[in-house]
């Protein structure tokens, strides 16, 4: 399951490219934004595997968001205007998408973004990773972890035998971690899918622990929870 962000002030081009990544299927909408400023906070509160991106919005264009991302960030662009494709690919955009985008040349992109992702797949995954604790560097297995917790300037990381304290935050922290096992349900909290024992459409429970699912990420927790 791959995490998309839709940006577009558009609001049938959102619902477009809604509906055509719902008949596809493989894909959750973290968040669909009517602006970049929504666009921005989306990013820094999910983890985002590609970004359907407007090129002609008003203040911040989509041209100007995508300069200043991350450029690991995978884009494809939407937009009515032909003549944006050039400054589109010299930013290294995965597709460029003219609307009204068809559901055939939707899939055709798509199919380009999981075949670079498959070739990234194939490299040795490992079942753990290292988080600084205490001036030294500790392995996490993934299986051990329940929750991490943001405490402040650090994060609480609850495994089934301990809990370690890092400085990092939040961001870094679900970067390392495996995005189809690990949710983020509010900004200070993302729990291990496979611990969750039981949630409402107010809080999840991992080790007999309720942990509150916050109004903005309630839809996309949602979204992931009844897909399992």
């Amino acid at each position: 399951m791959y995490n998309a962000l839709i940006i577009d002030d558009e609001t049938l081009a959102r619902e477009i490219i809604e509906s055509h990544l719902s008949k596809i299927g493989g894909f959750s909408i973290v968040a669909s934004c009517k602006n970049a400023a929504e666009g921005f906070s989306a990013l820094s509160n999910f983890s985002v595997d590609i970004i359907f991106l407007d090129i002609n919005m008003p203040e911040i264009t989509g041209i100007m968001f995508a300069k200043a991302i991350s450029e690991k960030t995978q884009i494809i662009f939407t937009t009515a205007y032909r003549e944006y494709a050039v400054e589109g690919f010299e930013l290294a955009a995965l597709d460029y998408l003219l609307k009204p985008i068809s559901l055939e040349r939707m899939i055709t992109a798509v199919e380009r973004f999981k075949e670079l992702n498959a070739v990234s797949k194939n490299k040795i995954e490992f079942d753990f990773t290292f988080f600084r604790c205490d001036r030294k560097m500790v392995k996490i297995n993934f299986e051990d972890l329940l929750y991490a917790e943001s405490f402040g300037d650090y994060i609480k990381l609850h495994t089934t035998s301990t809990t370690f304290i890092t400085r990092e935050t939040m961001k870094n922290v679900i970067q390392k971690l495996p995005e189809s096992d690990f949710l983020r349900v509010h900004r200070s909290f993302v729990v291990a899918v496979s611990k969750i024992e039981s949630y409402t459409t107010e809080y999840v429970t991992v080790e007999n622990k309720a942990i509150s699912i916050s109004r903005s990420y309630s839809n996309a927790v949602q979204k992931v929870l009844e897909q399992i």
